[in-house]
């Protein structure tokens, strides 16, 4: 149908609630710019009703397992249909957490010091700890999972062992870095340029679930980040690096550590949230683009061959 955007939404990943929000965030906003709008659940047979449809363009507001890690964008490739956020690889690249880290290191973007544990390999984590001299506290976490879904700091080994038997009943391969006490600063990026840097200061142990999506964790966002005017720029030349290098397109959002002045990458996202608490429509309103505009932008940027 012409001139009609399908915003793709909820999906089968822990984060399908999320994505209600933003999906149904963008649907009400493109609404008001005068769009022909329809939602689509991403579950079942959703790439059919797509095929049927033909819409101009897929705003994929997916997060999350199956919606950010290219498996519906290599659906969406098949089926040409345009689309938005990164391409098929990229997508694949910044979900998988080890493979990232590889290309960030390669690159000259410093990360936190890692191991993986894989679930069927017969190996000691202790001694594997040991070994990368890794010391406590240390982040365990799911190498594909995103919004801080399965994360925990552990002070000691007992708390490890606990974390690390829970995710392993679910993933097969665990992340183990060493804890970066510093500032938690995260960074925008549009199309190619990086448009902002903001602060986060949680109430809670860190910048979890809890504290990205619910208003009662009442997480500090200050806005723009409060840093030297060179190290800001330093924050903001690291996040477009990484959406480089990863191949990314449309909009990225970069999660930084800010630790004896140095920055720490910990992951790119290739699909930031866009509800009410989001960060990039907080950076992006900041910088005089509007959220309707920012979605808009969005849509506009859609293609194939991401």
């Amino acid at each position: 149908m012409k001139n009609l955007v399908v915003v793709l939404l909820g999906g089968l990943s822990g984060e399908r609630e999320i994505s209600f929000l933003t999906g149904k965030a963008c649907s009400k906003a493109l609404k008001k710019k005068g769009y022909k709008v329809k939602e689509i659940d991403a579950k079942g047979d959703f790439i059919n009703k797509l095929k049927k449809i033909k819409p101009k363009v897929v705003l994929n507001a997916l997060h999350g397992r199956y919606g950010e890690d290219g498996f519906v964008q290599s659906m969406l490739e098949f089926a040409r249909i345009p689309y938005t956020h990164s391409g098929v690889v990229a997508s694949s690249l910044a979900m998988d957490k080890e493979l990232s880290r590889i290309i960030f290191k390669k690159n000259r973007i410093k990360v936190p010091k890692y191991f993986l544990l894989q679930k069927n390999h017969q190996e000691n984590p202790s001694k594997k700890i040991k070994n990368k001299r890794i010391r406590f506290p240390i982040v365990i976490k799911p190498v594909n999972e995103g919004s801080s879904l399965g994360v925990y700091i552990c002070k000691n080994k007992i708390e490890f062992y606990k974390n690390y038997n829970k995710l392993k009943k679910e993933y097969d391969k665990v992340l183990v870095e060493e804890y970066i006490p510093g500032r938690e600063i995260q960074a925008a990026v549009m199309g190619n340029k990086a448009i902002g840097a903001i602060e986060l200061i949680p109430k809670r142990k860190f910048y979890d679930y809890t504290a990205k999506y619910s208003s009662n964790a009442k997480t500090k966002h200050i806005m723009p980040a409060p840093l030297l005017k060179k190290k800001y720029n330093e924050v903001l030349r690291l996040a477009k690096k990484a959406h480089k290098v990863l191949g990314c397109r449309g909009i990225t959002r970069s999660d930084f550590r800010f630790f004896k002045n140095s920055f720490y990458l910990l992951e790119t996202n290739t699909q930031p949230g866009m509800t009410r608490l989001s960060l990039v429509p907080e950076i992006a309103r900041y910088c005089g683009i509007k959220f309707e505009k920012l979605v808009v932008w969005m849509v506009k940027d859609a293609s194939i061959n991401r």
